[in-house]
């Protein structure tokens, strides 16, 4: 049985973990206000780009920029994987890589050659130590997270497709809906697979200069340097909200933990206190006979 001394000790371990999470929980709710406000002013901008270069693709033959090229047979697959650098988040970097394995298992079934380019510390500590070819790894990203990085990436994925040595690159990641919620995505960046405007009967016919095809030559790179800095900013929302989501639960369990712990310490204090009056009396009764 505990003594009570275990059981003190033990609150107080619990206590001091509680005053922790609890800690954790505030940094990552301010992290999380200035996340959510980067994400909301990136996504308009990332979204009206997409659709405005939907408009010039649809004026020119997709074969004249190697971007929108698309393979007669893909072969070789690339697999953008984005998880947290950090833990303590919750099944957020679980689900992304629970996702990624599914996603492999379906393209080698399909008799297609997966090759992995990692973000994130968790996913590269998790795919590190299995056997999977392993073309790029970014790490260390998000604590100063600028366009930069997006740009080192999304200039590394648009050189291996132009150079053929991968025929498509997907992309799975952590979607920011909400402080409580997130939702894993898995997107096709390239070729590049852009949106034409639902209405295109009221859609106004642009004059280009310079011609399509070299404007396509600087907004198609730029398209995909941006829609990377995007997914790395709602996967940075993303792990905030679960971070602090996390330690909410955590903090309210250790609460809950003490209370218990509070309770058997009385309940034990209470039945040793019982325990030596009982020995007291006995030993008064045995004085007196």
């Amino acid at each position: 049985m505990a003594t009570l001394r275990d059981i003190r000790r033990r609150i107080n371990s619990v206590r001091s973990t509680q005053q922790i999470t609890k800690a954790m929980k505030m940094v990552a709710a301010a992290r999380l206000r200035r996340a959510q406000e980067n994400i909301l002013r990136a996504r308009p901008y990332s979204f009206e780009l997409r659709e405005v270069i939907g408009h010039v693709v649809g004026l020119v033959d997709r074969g004249l920029h190697p971007l929108l090229r698309e393979q007669p047979e893909v072969n070789r697959v690339g697999l953008v994987i984005v998880t947290a650098d950090r833990g303590l988040c919750g099944a957020f970097n679980m689900n992304i890589i629970r996702r990624s394995l599914q996603e492999i298992e379906r393209l080698q079934n399909e008799g297609k050659e997966v090759q992995l380019m990692i973000v994130g510390r968790k996913a590269r500590e998790f795919f590190k130590r299995r056997d999977y070819p392993i073309i790029g790894q970014y790490y260390d990203l998000f604590s100063q997270l600028n366009f930069a990085h997006a740009q080192r990436i999304g200039s590394e994925i648009i050189r291996l497709f132009a150079e053929k040595e991968l025929d498509q690159v997907l992309i799975v990641y952590n979607e920011f809906k909400s402080a409580i919620q997130q939702r894993v995505v898995l997107e096709q960046l390239l070729p590049l697979q852009p949106k034409m405007p639902e209405d295109v009967t009221g859609m106004v016919q642009y004059i280009y200069e310079p011609s399509p095809d070299k404007l396509l030559d600087v907004l198609l790179p730029k398209l995909i340097n941006i829609q990377v800095w995007r997914i790395l900013l709602e996967s940075n929302a993303a792990e905030q909200g679960a971070r602090m989501t996390a330690m909410e639960m955590a903090t309210e369990n250790a609460e809950e933990m003490i209370e218990q712990l509070t309770l058997f310490y009385n309940k034990v204090r209470q039945a040793t206190i019982t325990k030596e009056i009982i020995e007291i009396v006995s030993g008064a009764e045995a004085l007196k006979s």
